[in-house]
């Protein structure tokens, strides 16, 4: 084969770190006639819906085309919110010249790895391994037969016209060998995608996971390792929950300072609310700016039980503010919750967010204007771009009624500038995120506001996204897309669920919950114990993924294991608790070597660990206000296998409140631990001995 074709990416491809940048909007690219994109319900494809490049969806239709035509297929896959992605659609897919190589000797295809995490995963496991690197644009070349002879990332024109021809030279010069090589890759990749054993996520493991986290948490600036600096959801809900069942004052101190320091950064927006997807520095100053729903919905469960266990008024006062954002800026008009803002305003990364001190003055005049840009850290060097800083809160203002009405003025002022473009897809396992934080809220921080958002979520994605019984992955304006849903849209939906019931007292939720749970057992189980990420009747792919460990959301294996344990713990099903066990097992090789990629697997193996804390609480139709506070003090319970049920005594729909009547007509406190209960209280300050 030719040479071209056997080096990895060009020296122009961006640093990993940047590969996930944003730059998104509705408005499609270029001014030509439209492609076969152009009916797409992904923001992302519409976007290049004007492109000469005739690109269509991902369907067995283009892989037909490609063998009438007898042409490779170029597939490109992307995000709304990839700013690298949008350079690449600038520098080629909107240049002519570059458009009429690629009609001419490829099928090109498309796709939003968000609406399609299946395909993504695949060709970006192939990219990986032929190159040592992923990230997007993910830019693959495929047989007919969607098996992938080459794959590389960001190409800048020059290099990916070059690419082209030596591909198109390839194909019609050296066939047998690119099919042979195509057919290697995906039985190699097929082999090194075997699962590993299956390893009991034990206490040992646990153990070893908070001792290697210890060794790479950074003491100075909070989080773990260097830049580029991720927020680490799932391992700090991990450091809770252990600590919550073991008292360890070094999980302690890992979640408390990684939230506190992250919180006090740049990566937070101290104005809005909601956090950045990451910080460029191991210092939290300069977030790349995109805003996406998967970390603010876990970040806000996570400050919220930051809050249960210690109290903090800073956690509590961030789990709202997110909260606040996701309602303000990510809620769509159905009552459902967009994909994420973009990082670029009008082509620029930070324009909506950033500022000098002359900025703060003509907003605030001089005084109040100085005052903030020293509490803000804004200085006249900057700490972003051309003399521009972004907003830090590293202390508390002396005066908090002065900063609360600044902050206000300084956000009315800000919706003035030109905003960040919004990919308003609602994706079904982001959503369930959403539900969980939202319920989870409610209750620890008295927000029925919040339970409200969270129950209105549910009824959406239910209605749009549940179709003949089956679920989809992600709709638009209330249009459900043609994409199944894959594993993790089953486990956090399913999570989403279990914490509405928990947070309502409502038996639907709990029921509901059980058919997602019982039909991704049916589908997505994979021999010898854990899942696939796609279900057995999903479009076969070259390879069936199947995800090991957690990355910037828990995986589809982790997501289910978590939904099968607590759904276990308040139905009593031991069938679903031996799933959830088998699950954790799946993916334990992962959590004990690398925790910081196994987060989600550690915090539901804490939950596992610490047994099932049942607390079912049985009242009058009447006595919903009376009931309240024996149903706070459960839920300050800070151990991790606590589960709650409430509502009459016998109500159908929830095995916790079978045979548990009222007692002297009082509402009534039940506490078991592993299905052996305690006798019944009636008291606060019994049901909190009961629970210590």
């Amino acid at each position: 084969m030719s040479s071209a074709l056997s080096r990895p990416a060009p020296l122009g491809s961006p640093p990993t770190h940047l590969r996930c940048a944003t730059h998104c909007g509705d408005a499609a690219y270029g001014e030509g006639m439209a492609n076969r994109l152009a009916r797409s319900t992904s923001p992302y494809l519409l976007q290049h819906a004007d492109n000469p490049v005739d690109w269509q969806e991902w369907s067995p239709e283009a892989f037909e085309e490609a063998r009438r035509r007898d042409v490779p297929v170029l597939l490109s896959v992307g995000y709304a919110a990839c700013h690298w992605c949008h350079v690449m659609a600038h520098e080629s897919f909107e240049d002519d010249g570059v458009a009429a190589v690629v009609n001419g000797g490829f099928v090109a295809v498309k796709v939003d790895r968000e609406e399609r995490p299946d395909i993504d995963a695949v060709y970006m496991t192939a990219t990986t391994a032929l190159t040592g690197h992923g990230g997007w644009p993910m830019t693959c070349f495929l047989t007919p037969a969607g098996e992938p002879f080459y794959c590389g990332t960001y190409f800048p024109r020059d290099h990916f016209l070059q690419l082209l021809e030596a591909v198109g030279r390839a194909w019609a010069d050296q066939r047998e060998d690119v099919l042979r090589t195509g057919g290697s890759i995906a039985a190699r990749l097929n082999e090194v995608g075997a699962a590993p054993p299956p390893l009991p996520v034990d206490e040992q493991v646990l153990v070893g996971a908070v001792a290697r986290l210890f060794g790479q948490y950074d003491e100075a600036r909070g989080g773990f390792g260097g830049a580029p600096k991720f927020p680490p959801s799932m391992v700090l809900e991990f450091l809770l929950r252990h600590r919550g069942r073991t008292g360890s004052t070094d999980a302690l101190l890992m979640a408390e300072g990684t939230c506190e320091a992250m919180a006090r950064g740049g990566m937070y927006d101290q104005l809005g609310g909601g956090f950045a997807r990451y910080s460029v520095d191991a210092d939290w100053v300069v977030p790349h700016f995109e805003k996406m729903l998967y970390d603010n919905a876990q970040l806000l469960r996570v400050y919220a039980h930051l809050h249960r266990a210690t109290g903090s008024p800073l956690a509590r006062r961030v789990a709202l503010e997110t909260a606040e954002f996701m309602l303000r800026d990510l809620g769509t008009p159905e009552g459902a919750f967009a994909s994420a803002l973009d990082a670029d305003t009008e082509g620029v990364e930070g324009l909506t967010y950033v500022w000098t001190p002359a900025q703060l003055s003509e907003v605030l005049g001089p005084d109040d204007g100085a005052r903030a840009a020293d509490l803000l850290g804004v200085t006249t060097a900057g700490t972003f771009e051309h003399g521009a800083s972004t907003l830090q809160l590293r202390r508390d203002p002396e005066d908090p009624q002065w900063w609360a009405e600044v902050r206000e003025r300084l956000l009315r002022a800000r919706g003035d500038r030109p905003q960040p473009a919004r990919d308003d897809k609602v994706i079904t396992s982001w959503n369930g995120l959403a539900i969980a934080g939202l319920s989870d809220a409610a209750v620890l921080l008295g927000e029925p506001s919040l339970l409200e958002a969270a129950v209105t979520c549910a009824d959406v994605v239910l209605r749009t996204h549940l179709v003949d019984g089956r679920l989809r992955r992600a709709s638009r304006a209330g249009a459900v897309g043609a994409a199944a849903a894959v594993l993790d849209d089953h486990g956090n939906l399913a999570e989403g669920l279990l914490a509405l019931h928990q947070a309502t007292g409502d038996p639907r939720w709990l029921e509901t919950a059980h058919e997602i749970i019982d039909v991704a057992l049916a589908h997505f189980a994979a021999d010898g114990g854990g899942f696939h990420d796609t279900a057995d009747d999903a479009e076969e792919l070259f390879t069936r993924p199947r995800s090991q460990g957690d990355n910037a959301e828990p995986s589809g294996q982790s997501a289910l294991a978590g939904a099968l344990l607590t759904y276990a713990a308040l139905t009593g099903s031991g069938d679903h608790r031996a799933a959830a066990d088998a699950a954790l097992a799946a993916s334990g090789v992962v959590a004990a070597r690398e925790p910081r990629f196994g987060g989600w697997v550690l915090a539901v193996a804490e939950a596992a660990a610490a047994g099932p804390l049942q607390v079912a609480i049985a009242r009058g139709d009447d006595q919903r206000e009376q009931a309240r506070p024996l149903l706070d003090t459960a839920w300050q319970s800070g151990s991790p296998g606590l589960v709650v049920a409430y509502g009459a005594p016998g109500a159908p729909g929830i095995p916790l409140l079978a045979d548990r009547p009222l007692v002297d007509g009082r509402p009534t406190a039940y506490v078991c631990r592993g299905f052996v209960c305690d006798a019944p209280v009636t008291g606060v300050e019994e049901l909190q001995a009961a629970l210590a």
